[in-house]
């Protein structure tokens, strides 16, 4: 692969720094080079720093002229639900006439209803949706996803989930990083503890022992699954070696950050909910959050999580979509960054933290992706911008000039 040299970014956002989690002030320290360029050898970065300096070295190499751009790491999404079938257009319109989702869900619609659909679709038909969802990622300037099953409910639907994902993985540009999410909602017509003796004895063995996923993840809400059922699924998970995640305090305030501490989670999604204890016991455990506000928007709630405290309590807060077909259905991690900054009170640079590095560290990757240092993937955005809070702030638009993955380029403003 030809050596690659990006010259004269008006801003190039490196985030480097040490190699953890970014919290309080240092979530604001973006660590900009004004002119900066790269150089890029074998897909990896091979020198940061002045556009002079990267001049100086870069030989025959092939040049990248972002003047007037403003070049960040790829995006680095933590929670999505890529892979499903159809869509809730249905539950669109009931929601937009006043109904709540729980009516919607009692009603057939909600996960229910793309389960319906997602077990109905082949294998072919998944990953042919799916790779147009992970083309959309690209084109936000998204370069790594967590993705979940959880659209199955039955042990061969799950399994076929998680064999589309390590598929999309190997037949796109999208680095994925699968979950397994048996416990999203209990099937008809199962009662719960008949689905989660299927979840631990049936479905975690066959998702370890293939390793289809890296991490496991339980719906924790009354009506889907409780305290104690919860505790249990993800405890069996953690004896088969995979890391944990919890959908936490969504729509309740249920005890969720606190089970997320006990259990020593490596996040606690979602949040809306959580109260002054959960996030000090969170604190106290090392248990970072993924707050999810293109959810609250979708649902026309207005219930955000606690960020500002978050933020002030040294947790190190993460950003993502939450992309699923019902209650967030964006890949645009733009769109993501302005609801951040516009109704939780995030700064635009706390913003770009919480969408770069830090979820790259929840992911167990900060030391290959999440900043632009050398020895690192090059995986970076180039964004037709000047400042890199033109991102948060125009919105509605797309900004993305050009994505790149390992130094190649996957996406570019009208095709490649």
């Amino acid at each position: 692969m030809k050596s690659l040299a990006v010259l004269h970014a008006s801003q190039l956002v490196t985030l480097a720094g040490p190699n953890r989690f970014r919290v309080g002030a240092k979530m604001s320290t973006l660590a900009i080079i004004q002119d900066g360029g790269m150089l890029i050898r074998d897909g990896k970065i091979d020198l940061v720093g002045a556009s002079t300096e990267i001049e100086n070295k870069a030989g025959d190499s092939e040049v990248i002229d972002a003047r007037g751009k403003v070049v960040l790491p790829g995006f680095v999404d933590a929670h999505t639900h890529l892979v499903f079938a159809g869509n809730r257009l249905d539950d669109f319109e009931r929601r937009a006439r006043g109904e709540t989702y729980e009516q919607i869900a009692k009603a057939g619609g909600g996960i229910w209803s793309t389960v319906e659909k997602t077990r109905a679709a082949s294998d072919a038909d998944l990953l042919a949706q799916a790779k147009k969802h992970a083309e959309w990622f690209l084109r936000c300037g998204t370069t790594t996803v967590e993705a979940k099953s959880g659209y199955g409910l039955t042990l061969d639907d799950e399994l076929k989930i998680l064999r589309v994902m390590r598929r999309l993985k190997e037949e796109t540009s999208l680095e994925i990083v699968p979950t397994f999410l048996g416990a999203h909602a209990v099937p008809r017509p199962m009662n719960a503890d008949e689905y989660i003796d299927l979840v631990i004895d049936g479905m975690l063995p066959r998702v370890a022992g293939e390793k289809l996923a890296e991490f496991c993840d339980v719906f924790c809400e009354p009506g889907y699954f409780d305290i104690e059922q919860s505790r249990r699924i993800l405890t069996a998970a953690r004896k088969l070696g995979l890391n944990l995640r919890i959908h936490a305090d969504q729509l309740t305030n249920s005890g969720g950050a606190q089970l997320a501490a006990e259990l020593k989670t490596t996040t606690a999604d979602h949040l809306e909910k959580t109260e002054e204890q959960g996030i000090a016991a969170m604190k106290s455990a090392g248990v970072q959050p993924v707050l999810l506000p293109g959810s609250v928007y979708t649902l026309g709630l207005s219930d955000y999580p606690r960020t500002r405290e978050m933020i002030e309590a040294d947790l190190g807060v993460i950003i993502a979509t939450d992309f699923n077909p019902g209650s967030s259905p964006t890949p645009s991690m733009p769109m993501i960054l302005s609801l951040a900054c516009t109704q939780m009170k995030m700064s635009p640079a706390e913003a770009i933290t919480a969408a770069t590095i830090n979820p790259a560290h929840s992911l167990n990757r900060g030391d290959t992706m999440g900043s632009l240092e050398a020895g690192k993937l090059a995986n970076f955005s180039i964004f037709d911008c000047e400042n890199y809070r033109e991102l948060a702030y125009w919105f509605g638009i797309p900004q993305t000039h050009s994505v790149y993955v390992c130094g190649k380029c996957v996406s570019r403003a009208g095709g490649l």
